[in-house]
C-alpha cells in the first residue's frame, strides 16, 4: 500500500488583502487525508470551509505553508499543470449543480472528456456508464430542465466521476435539495465510497456531516476538531 497521503496540508495559509486589511481565510490548516476516506468538512459561514475546498481543488493556491496532492507540492505547477491535475484527479460536484442548460444529460457528462481530448466513442461509452451508475441510464437524453432537483445532482456526480478521479469533492451536495432528496444523494456517495472512491464534502449541517466516517470542523481558519463524523457532529449540535 503507498503510505503517501492522498492529500497533505501542512501549515497553510490563505489572506486576502480588502484594501488595507488582511483577511486570514485560513490560518494554518495542517491534516492529512488518504485514499479511500469518506470524510466531511464543516463549518458556519465565515469558518474557512469554502476557502479549503477550492485550495482542495486546486482552484486556488495557499499564500503560506505547503499542500501536496499525491504528493506533488501544487505551489511549484504552472497553470497549464494545475489544469491538467484538476482535469485528471478531481472531480468536481456544486451545490448548483453547473449544469449546460441546452444539452442532454449525456453531453454534459463528457464534457470533462472533451476538455481531456478523449475520442468520441470513447467519451460516449464511458458518460453512458457513469449516468448508469448514478442511476440515470433512462435519462441520458434529457436536458436539466426535463430532470428534477436530484436527478441534476446525479448529473453532476456522473460528470465528476466520468475522468475516474482521485478524489470526488462536493461543495454542499444537498444544499437546493429537500430532506428526501437530499438523504438520497448522501445515500449515493456513500455507495460511490464503498465502491473506492475518496470523497471530500462541504458542508455546514451537522446531520450531513454526521454521516460521514471522519469530520474536520473548521472555526476562523483553523482545524478545531478532527474525528468520527458523528461525533463531530454530536460537539457541534452541543454547543447549539
Amino acid at each position: 500500500m503507498d503510505p503517501t497521503p492522498l492529500i497533505s496540508l501542512d501549515d497553510v495559509r490563505r489572506t486576502y488583502q480588502m484594501g488595507d486589511e488582511s483577511i486570514h481565510a485560513l490560518a494554518g490548516v495542517t491534516v492529512s487525508i488518504q485514499q479511500g476516506e469518506f470524510v466531511a468538512i464543516v463549518g458556519t459561514s465565515g469558518s474557512g470551509k469554502t476557502t479549503l475546498m477550492h485550495l482542495l481543488g486546486c482552484l486556488d493556491t495557499p499564500t503560506g505553508g505547503t499542500y501536496r496532492l499525491h504528493g506533488v507540492d501544487v505551489q511549484e505547477l504552472s497553470d497549464d499543470a494545475l489544469s491538467e491535475l484538476r482535469n485528471k484527479e478531481i472531480g468536481f460536484v456544486f451545490q448548483a449543480f453547473n449544469l449546460m442548460p441546452r444539452v442532454s444529460a449525456l453531453r454534459n457528462v463528457e464534457l470533462p472528456l472533451v476538455y481531456r481530448g478523449t475520442e468520441p466513442a470513447e467519451r460516449r461509452a464511458r458518460a453512458e456508464r457513469a449516468l448508469a451508475r448514478v442511476g440515470l441510464a433512462d435519462r441520458m437524453s434529457h436536458q436539466p430542465n426535463q430532470l428534477s432537483g436530484g436527478q441534476r445532482q446525479r448529473v453532476a456526480i456522473a460528470r465528476a466521476l466520468v475522468t475516474e478521479p482521485s478524489l470526488l469533492l462536493a461543495d454542499e451536495p444537498t444544499g437546493n435539495l429537500d430532506s428526501t432528496t437530499g438523504a438520497e444523494i448522501m445515500a449515493l456517495l456513500r455507495e460511490l465510497h464503498a465502491a473506492g472512491n475518496t470523497v471530500i464534502l462541504v458542508t455546514h449541517e451537522p446531520a450531513i456531516a454526521a454521516q460521514a466516517d471522519r469530520a474536520i470542523r473548521l472555526a476562523d481558519g483553523l482545524v478545531v476538531q478532527d474525528g468520527p463524523g458523528p461525533e463531530v457532529a454530536a460537539s457541534i449540535r452541543g454547543q447549539e
